[in-house]
């Protein structure tokens, strides 16, 4: 399917630093909690994301990261995801983040 570059335009994607992870033990698969500072314009946000195979909790605090920030928040058993963390699938279908390959500015959309 092709899309107009207009359409493109309407997923907001943006960088963001992790400020906190958590362990999140009542995900059906294996996650964490995160909680993502997009900077001024969005502010602080939370997500859940499946990343527990490539991190630790530990090394994720201070990453930058990629998300969507326009969808609806979706409620992940008891935790309320605000955006969509970014990655792609390993050769084992584990997730690999998606981030700036240098810092940014908190909030840079993605174009």
């Amino acid at each position: 399917m092709t899309i107009s570059f207009d359409e493109f335009l309407k997923v907001d994607i943006r960088v963001g630093r992790i400020i906190e992870a958590q362990p999140f033990p009542k995900a059906r698969k294996p996650a964490y909690k995160l909680v993502i500072d997009f900077g001024p314009e969005i502010g602080i946000k939370k997500s859940a994301a499946q990343i527990t195979t490539h991190y630790t909790l530990e090394e994720l605090v201070g990453r930058q990261v990629m998300a969507v920030v326009n969808f609806p928040p979706r409620q992940i058993g008891p935790f309320m995801s605000e955006v969509l963390t970014l990655g792609v699938p390993d050769e084992a279908g584990e997730v690999v983040l998606i981030a700036p390959s240098q810092d940014v500015p908190l909030g840079g959309r993605l174009f």
